[in-house]
């Protein structure tokens, strides 16, 4: 069954093992629609997120205080799909890319917080040729020392922008932005690891994994440290399969 409308900014709220997900049919629509009702915060949400936010109260409270949460992970889509919910892997790296497209072409100011020094300095570069007219107002790395992100916050303040990517991982993105969200318009969004695939220092998984669904397995190959976290994976399974 088939449960939203035909507009394309639908979006509805429903809830795996406890945590909000939204359904909609056009992601990026909701997005920009977001944005012109004054802005807020995105997530991005996938099966270990769901399982890290079960164990983490702050990194719940964000989730539920987002204003636009999608459907990353296949394991997501799955869980929706048992409950009767039709809705489209959606990707939290193109949603990113698409709204750095988007606010390229409309004069949206955009800020870049996160990833590593020379990632940061390999992004910059490489926005500047694939999307010159992008208006970068603030870039900073996310190894900075406790003392500059009270100034960092501050500038964020000072300068409103339009959209703010942060890939400081999670939960750490998603509760940052939470708190220094708060009063600001713009639309405000963790991307993970899309820095370094951006900045050319790692490589998404190939399509066929995608349609496969084993991205996961990719990301596993590039980074075998992240083995234990990847132990969450057959956990929400079951999680969702004893719920019914």
């Amino acid at each position: 069954m088939d449960v939203l409308s035909t507009d394309p900014c639908d979006q509805r709220r429903y809830r795996v093992l406890g945590v909000g997900v939204d359904a909609c049919r056009d992601v990026t629509a909701a997005a920009i629609g977001l944005h012109a009702r004054g802005g807020g915060q995105i997530v991005t949400l996938n099966a270990e997120m769901t399982m890290t936010a079960r164990a983490n109260p702050q990194l719940g409270e964000a989730i539920a205080a987002a204003d636009l949460v999608i459907p990353d992970g296949a394991g997501v889509v799955w869980a929706l799909s048992r409950q009767g919910v039709k809705v489209r892997r959606s990707p939290g790296i193109e949603l990113a890319r698409d709204l750095l497209s988007y606010a390229e072409s409309h004069g949206w100011t955009v800020a870049l917080i996160g990833a590593a020094p020379e990632v940061m300095e390999r992004l910059r570069q490489r926005l500047a040729k694939e999307l010159p007219a992008l208006r970068l107002t603030m870039t900073e790395h996310g190894y900075q020392f406790a003392e500059a992100w009270p100034g960092i916050e501050a500038q964020l303040h000072a300068q409103k922008p339009d959209l703010v990517l942060l890939a400081l991982g999670v939960p750490r993105q998603e509760t940052w932005a939470l708190r220094v969200r708060q009063g600001q318009p713009g639309l405000w969004m963790g991307v993970g690891g899309s820095f370094d695939v951006w900045a050319g220092v790692k490589e998404r998984a190939p399509q066929w994994m995608s349609r496969f669904q084993v991205e996961w397995l990719y990301r596993l190959v590039q980074e075998p440290s992240r083995w234990r976290r990847m132990l969450s994976l057959p956990a929400f399974a079951w999680a969702v399969l004893r719920r019914g």
